[in-house]
């Protein structure tokens, strides 16, 4: 095969979660380059409509979608609809996320709770909900958005949020996990792990401790605007028909040392 036609998404579907913004758009963008159709969900739906919109650029199919992790009628409410709208769910990326900073001795207990419901409970459902419609197509591609973070400690300078590197670190165990469970069924399931990238959720840490930040970044910059969409479409994409359970550091060479 072509490798052009490796990598090409023509006529498929993706759900990309938090797709509104940062990370989540960067990702659905590059998808639609890549010809795929595209839903994006997120809480803020006004925001999903206006990358929705954005992306159509690309001559894809898009749908845009409230969605809130933490309540399952929002996931069940996506499921549903993109079905109806493209019969099929060919690519999941879970990139929806949040975060809660304090000093571990006085972490508060609903903060714990509100990124664990989000993080990992919510990739839960969302997973495994798609996942039954990719059981009944025998094909699917996850991909889950981790970090960093979840592979080793961090310096509480500039990310003192436990909760969050707890969760992302259940990301992984969860992907290479379901890697081994659901490839009977030819679903692909993989992770990006990214470290730094110009955010919202990052701006705090980035203004403050930017130098300290990039000390440890070999190419000595946070990541750019295209550096996820390769990324996300090799494992989106027959490219990696061979790769599962695999997490894919996307992080300046970060994680190298």
């Amino acid at each position: 095969m072509n490798v052009k036609d490796l990598f090409s998404l023509e006529g498929k579907t993706a759900i990309v979660t938090g797709g509104g913004r940062g990370l989540g758009e960067q990702m659905a963008s590059g998808l639609a380059e890549a010809g795929s159709n595209i839903v994006v969900c997120s809480r803020k739906l006004e925001r999903c409509e206006e990358i929705a919109h954005r992306i159509k650029s690309s001559g894809v199919k898009t749908l845009a979608l409230r969605c809130d992790l933490a309540r399952g009628e929002d996931i069940n409410q996506v499921i549903k609809e993109t079905i109806k709208e493209f019969g099929k769910i060919d690519i999941l990326v879970n990139n929806s996320g949040r975060t809660w900073g304090d000093l571990v001795e006085e972490f508060n207990i609903e903060g714990w709770k509100k990124v664990i419901d989000v993080n990992v409970t919510g990739t839960f459902q969302m997973t495994q909900k798609a996942g039954r419609e990719m059981i009944k197509q025998k094909s699917g591609k996850i991909i889950n958005i981790a970090s960093y973070a979840g592979l080793r400690g961090t310096d509480p300078d500039y990310l003192n949020a436990i909760a969050y590197n707890t969760s992302k670190g259940a990301v992984i165990t969860f992907t290479k996990d379901l890697a081994v469970k659901w490839a009977k069924y030819g679903i692909r399931v993989n992770a990006i792990a990214p470290g730094w990238f110009t955010t919202e959720m990052t701006k705090w840490s980035m203004e403050h401790f930017r130098e300290k930040m990039l000390d440890r970044i070999l190419f000595k910059r946070f990541g750019g605007e295209d550096d996820l969409k390769g990324a996300v479409v090799f494992l989106a994409s027959k490219a990696s028909d061979f790769v599962t359970g695999h997490i894919l550091c996307v992080d300046g060479g970060e994680m190298a040392w």
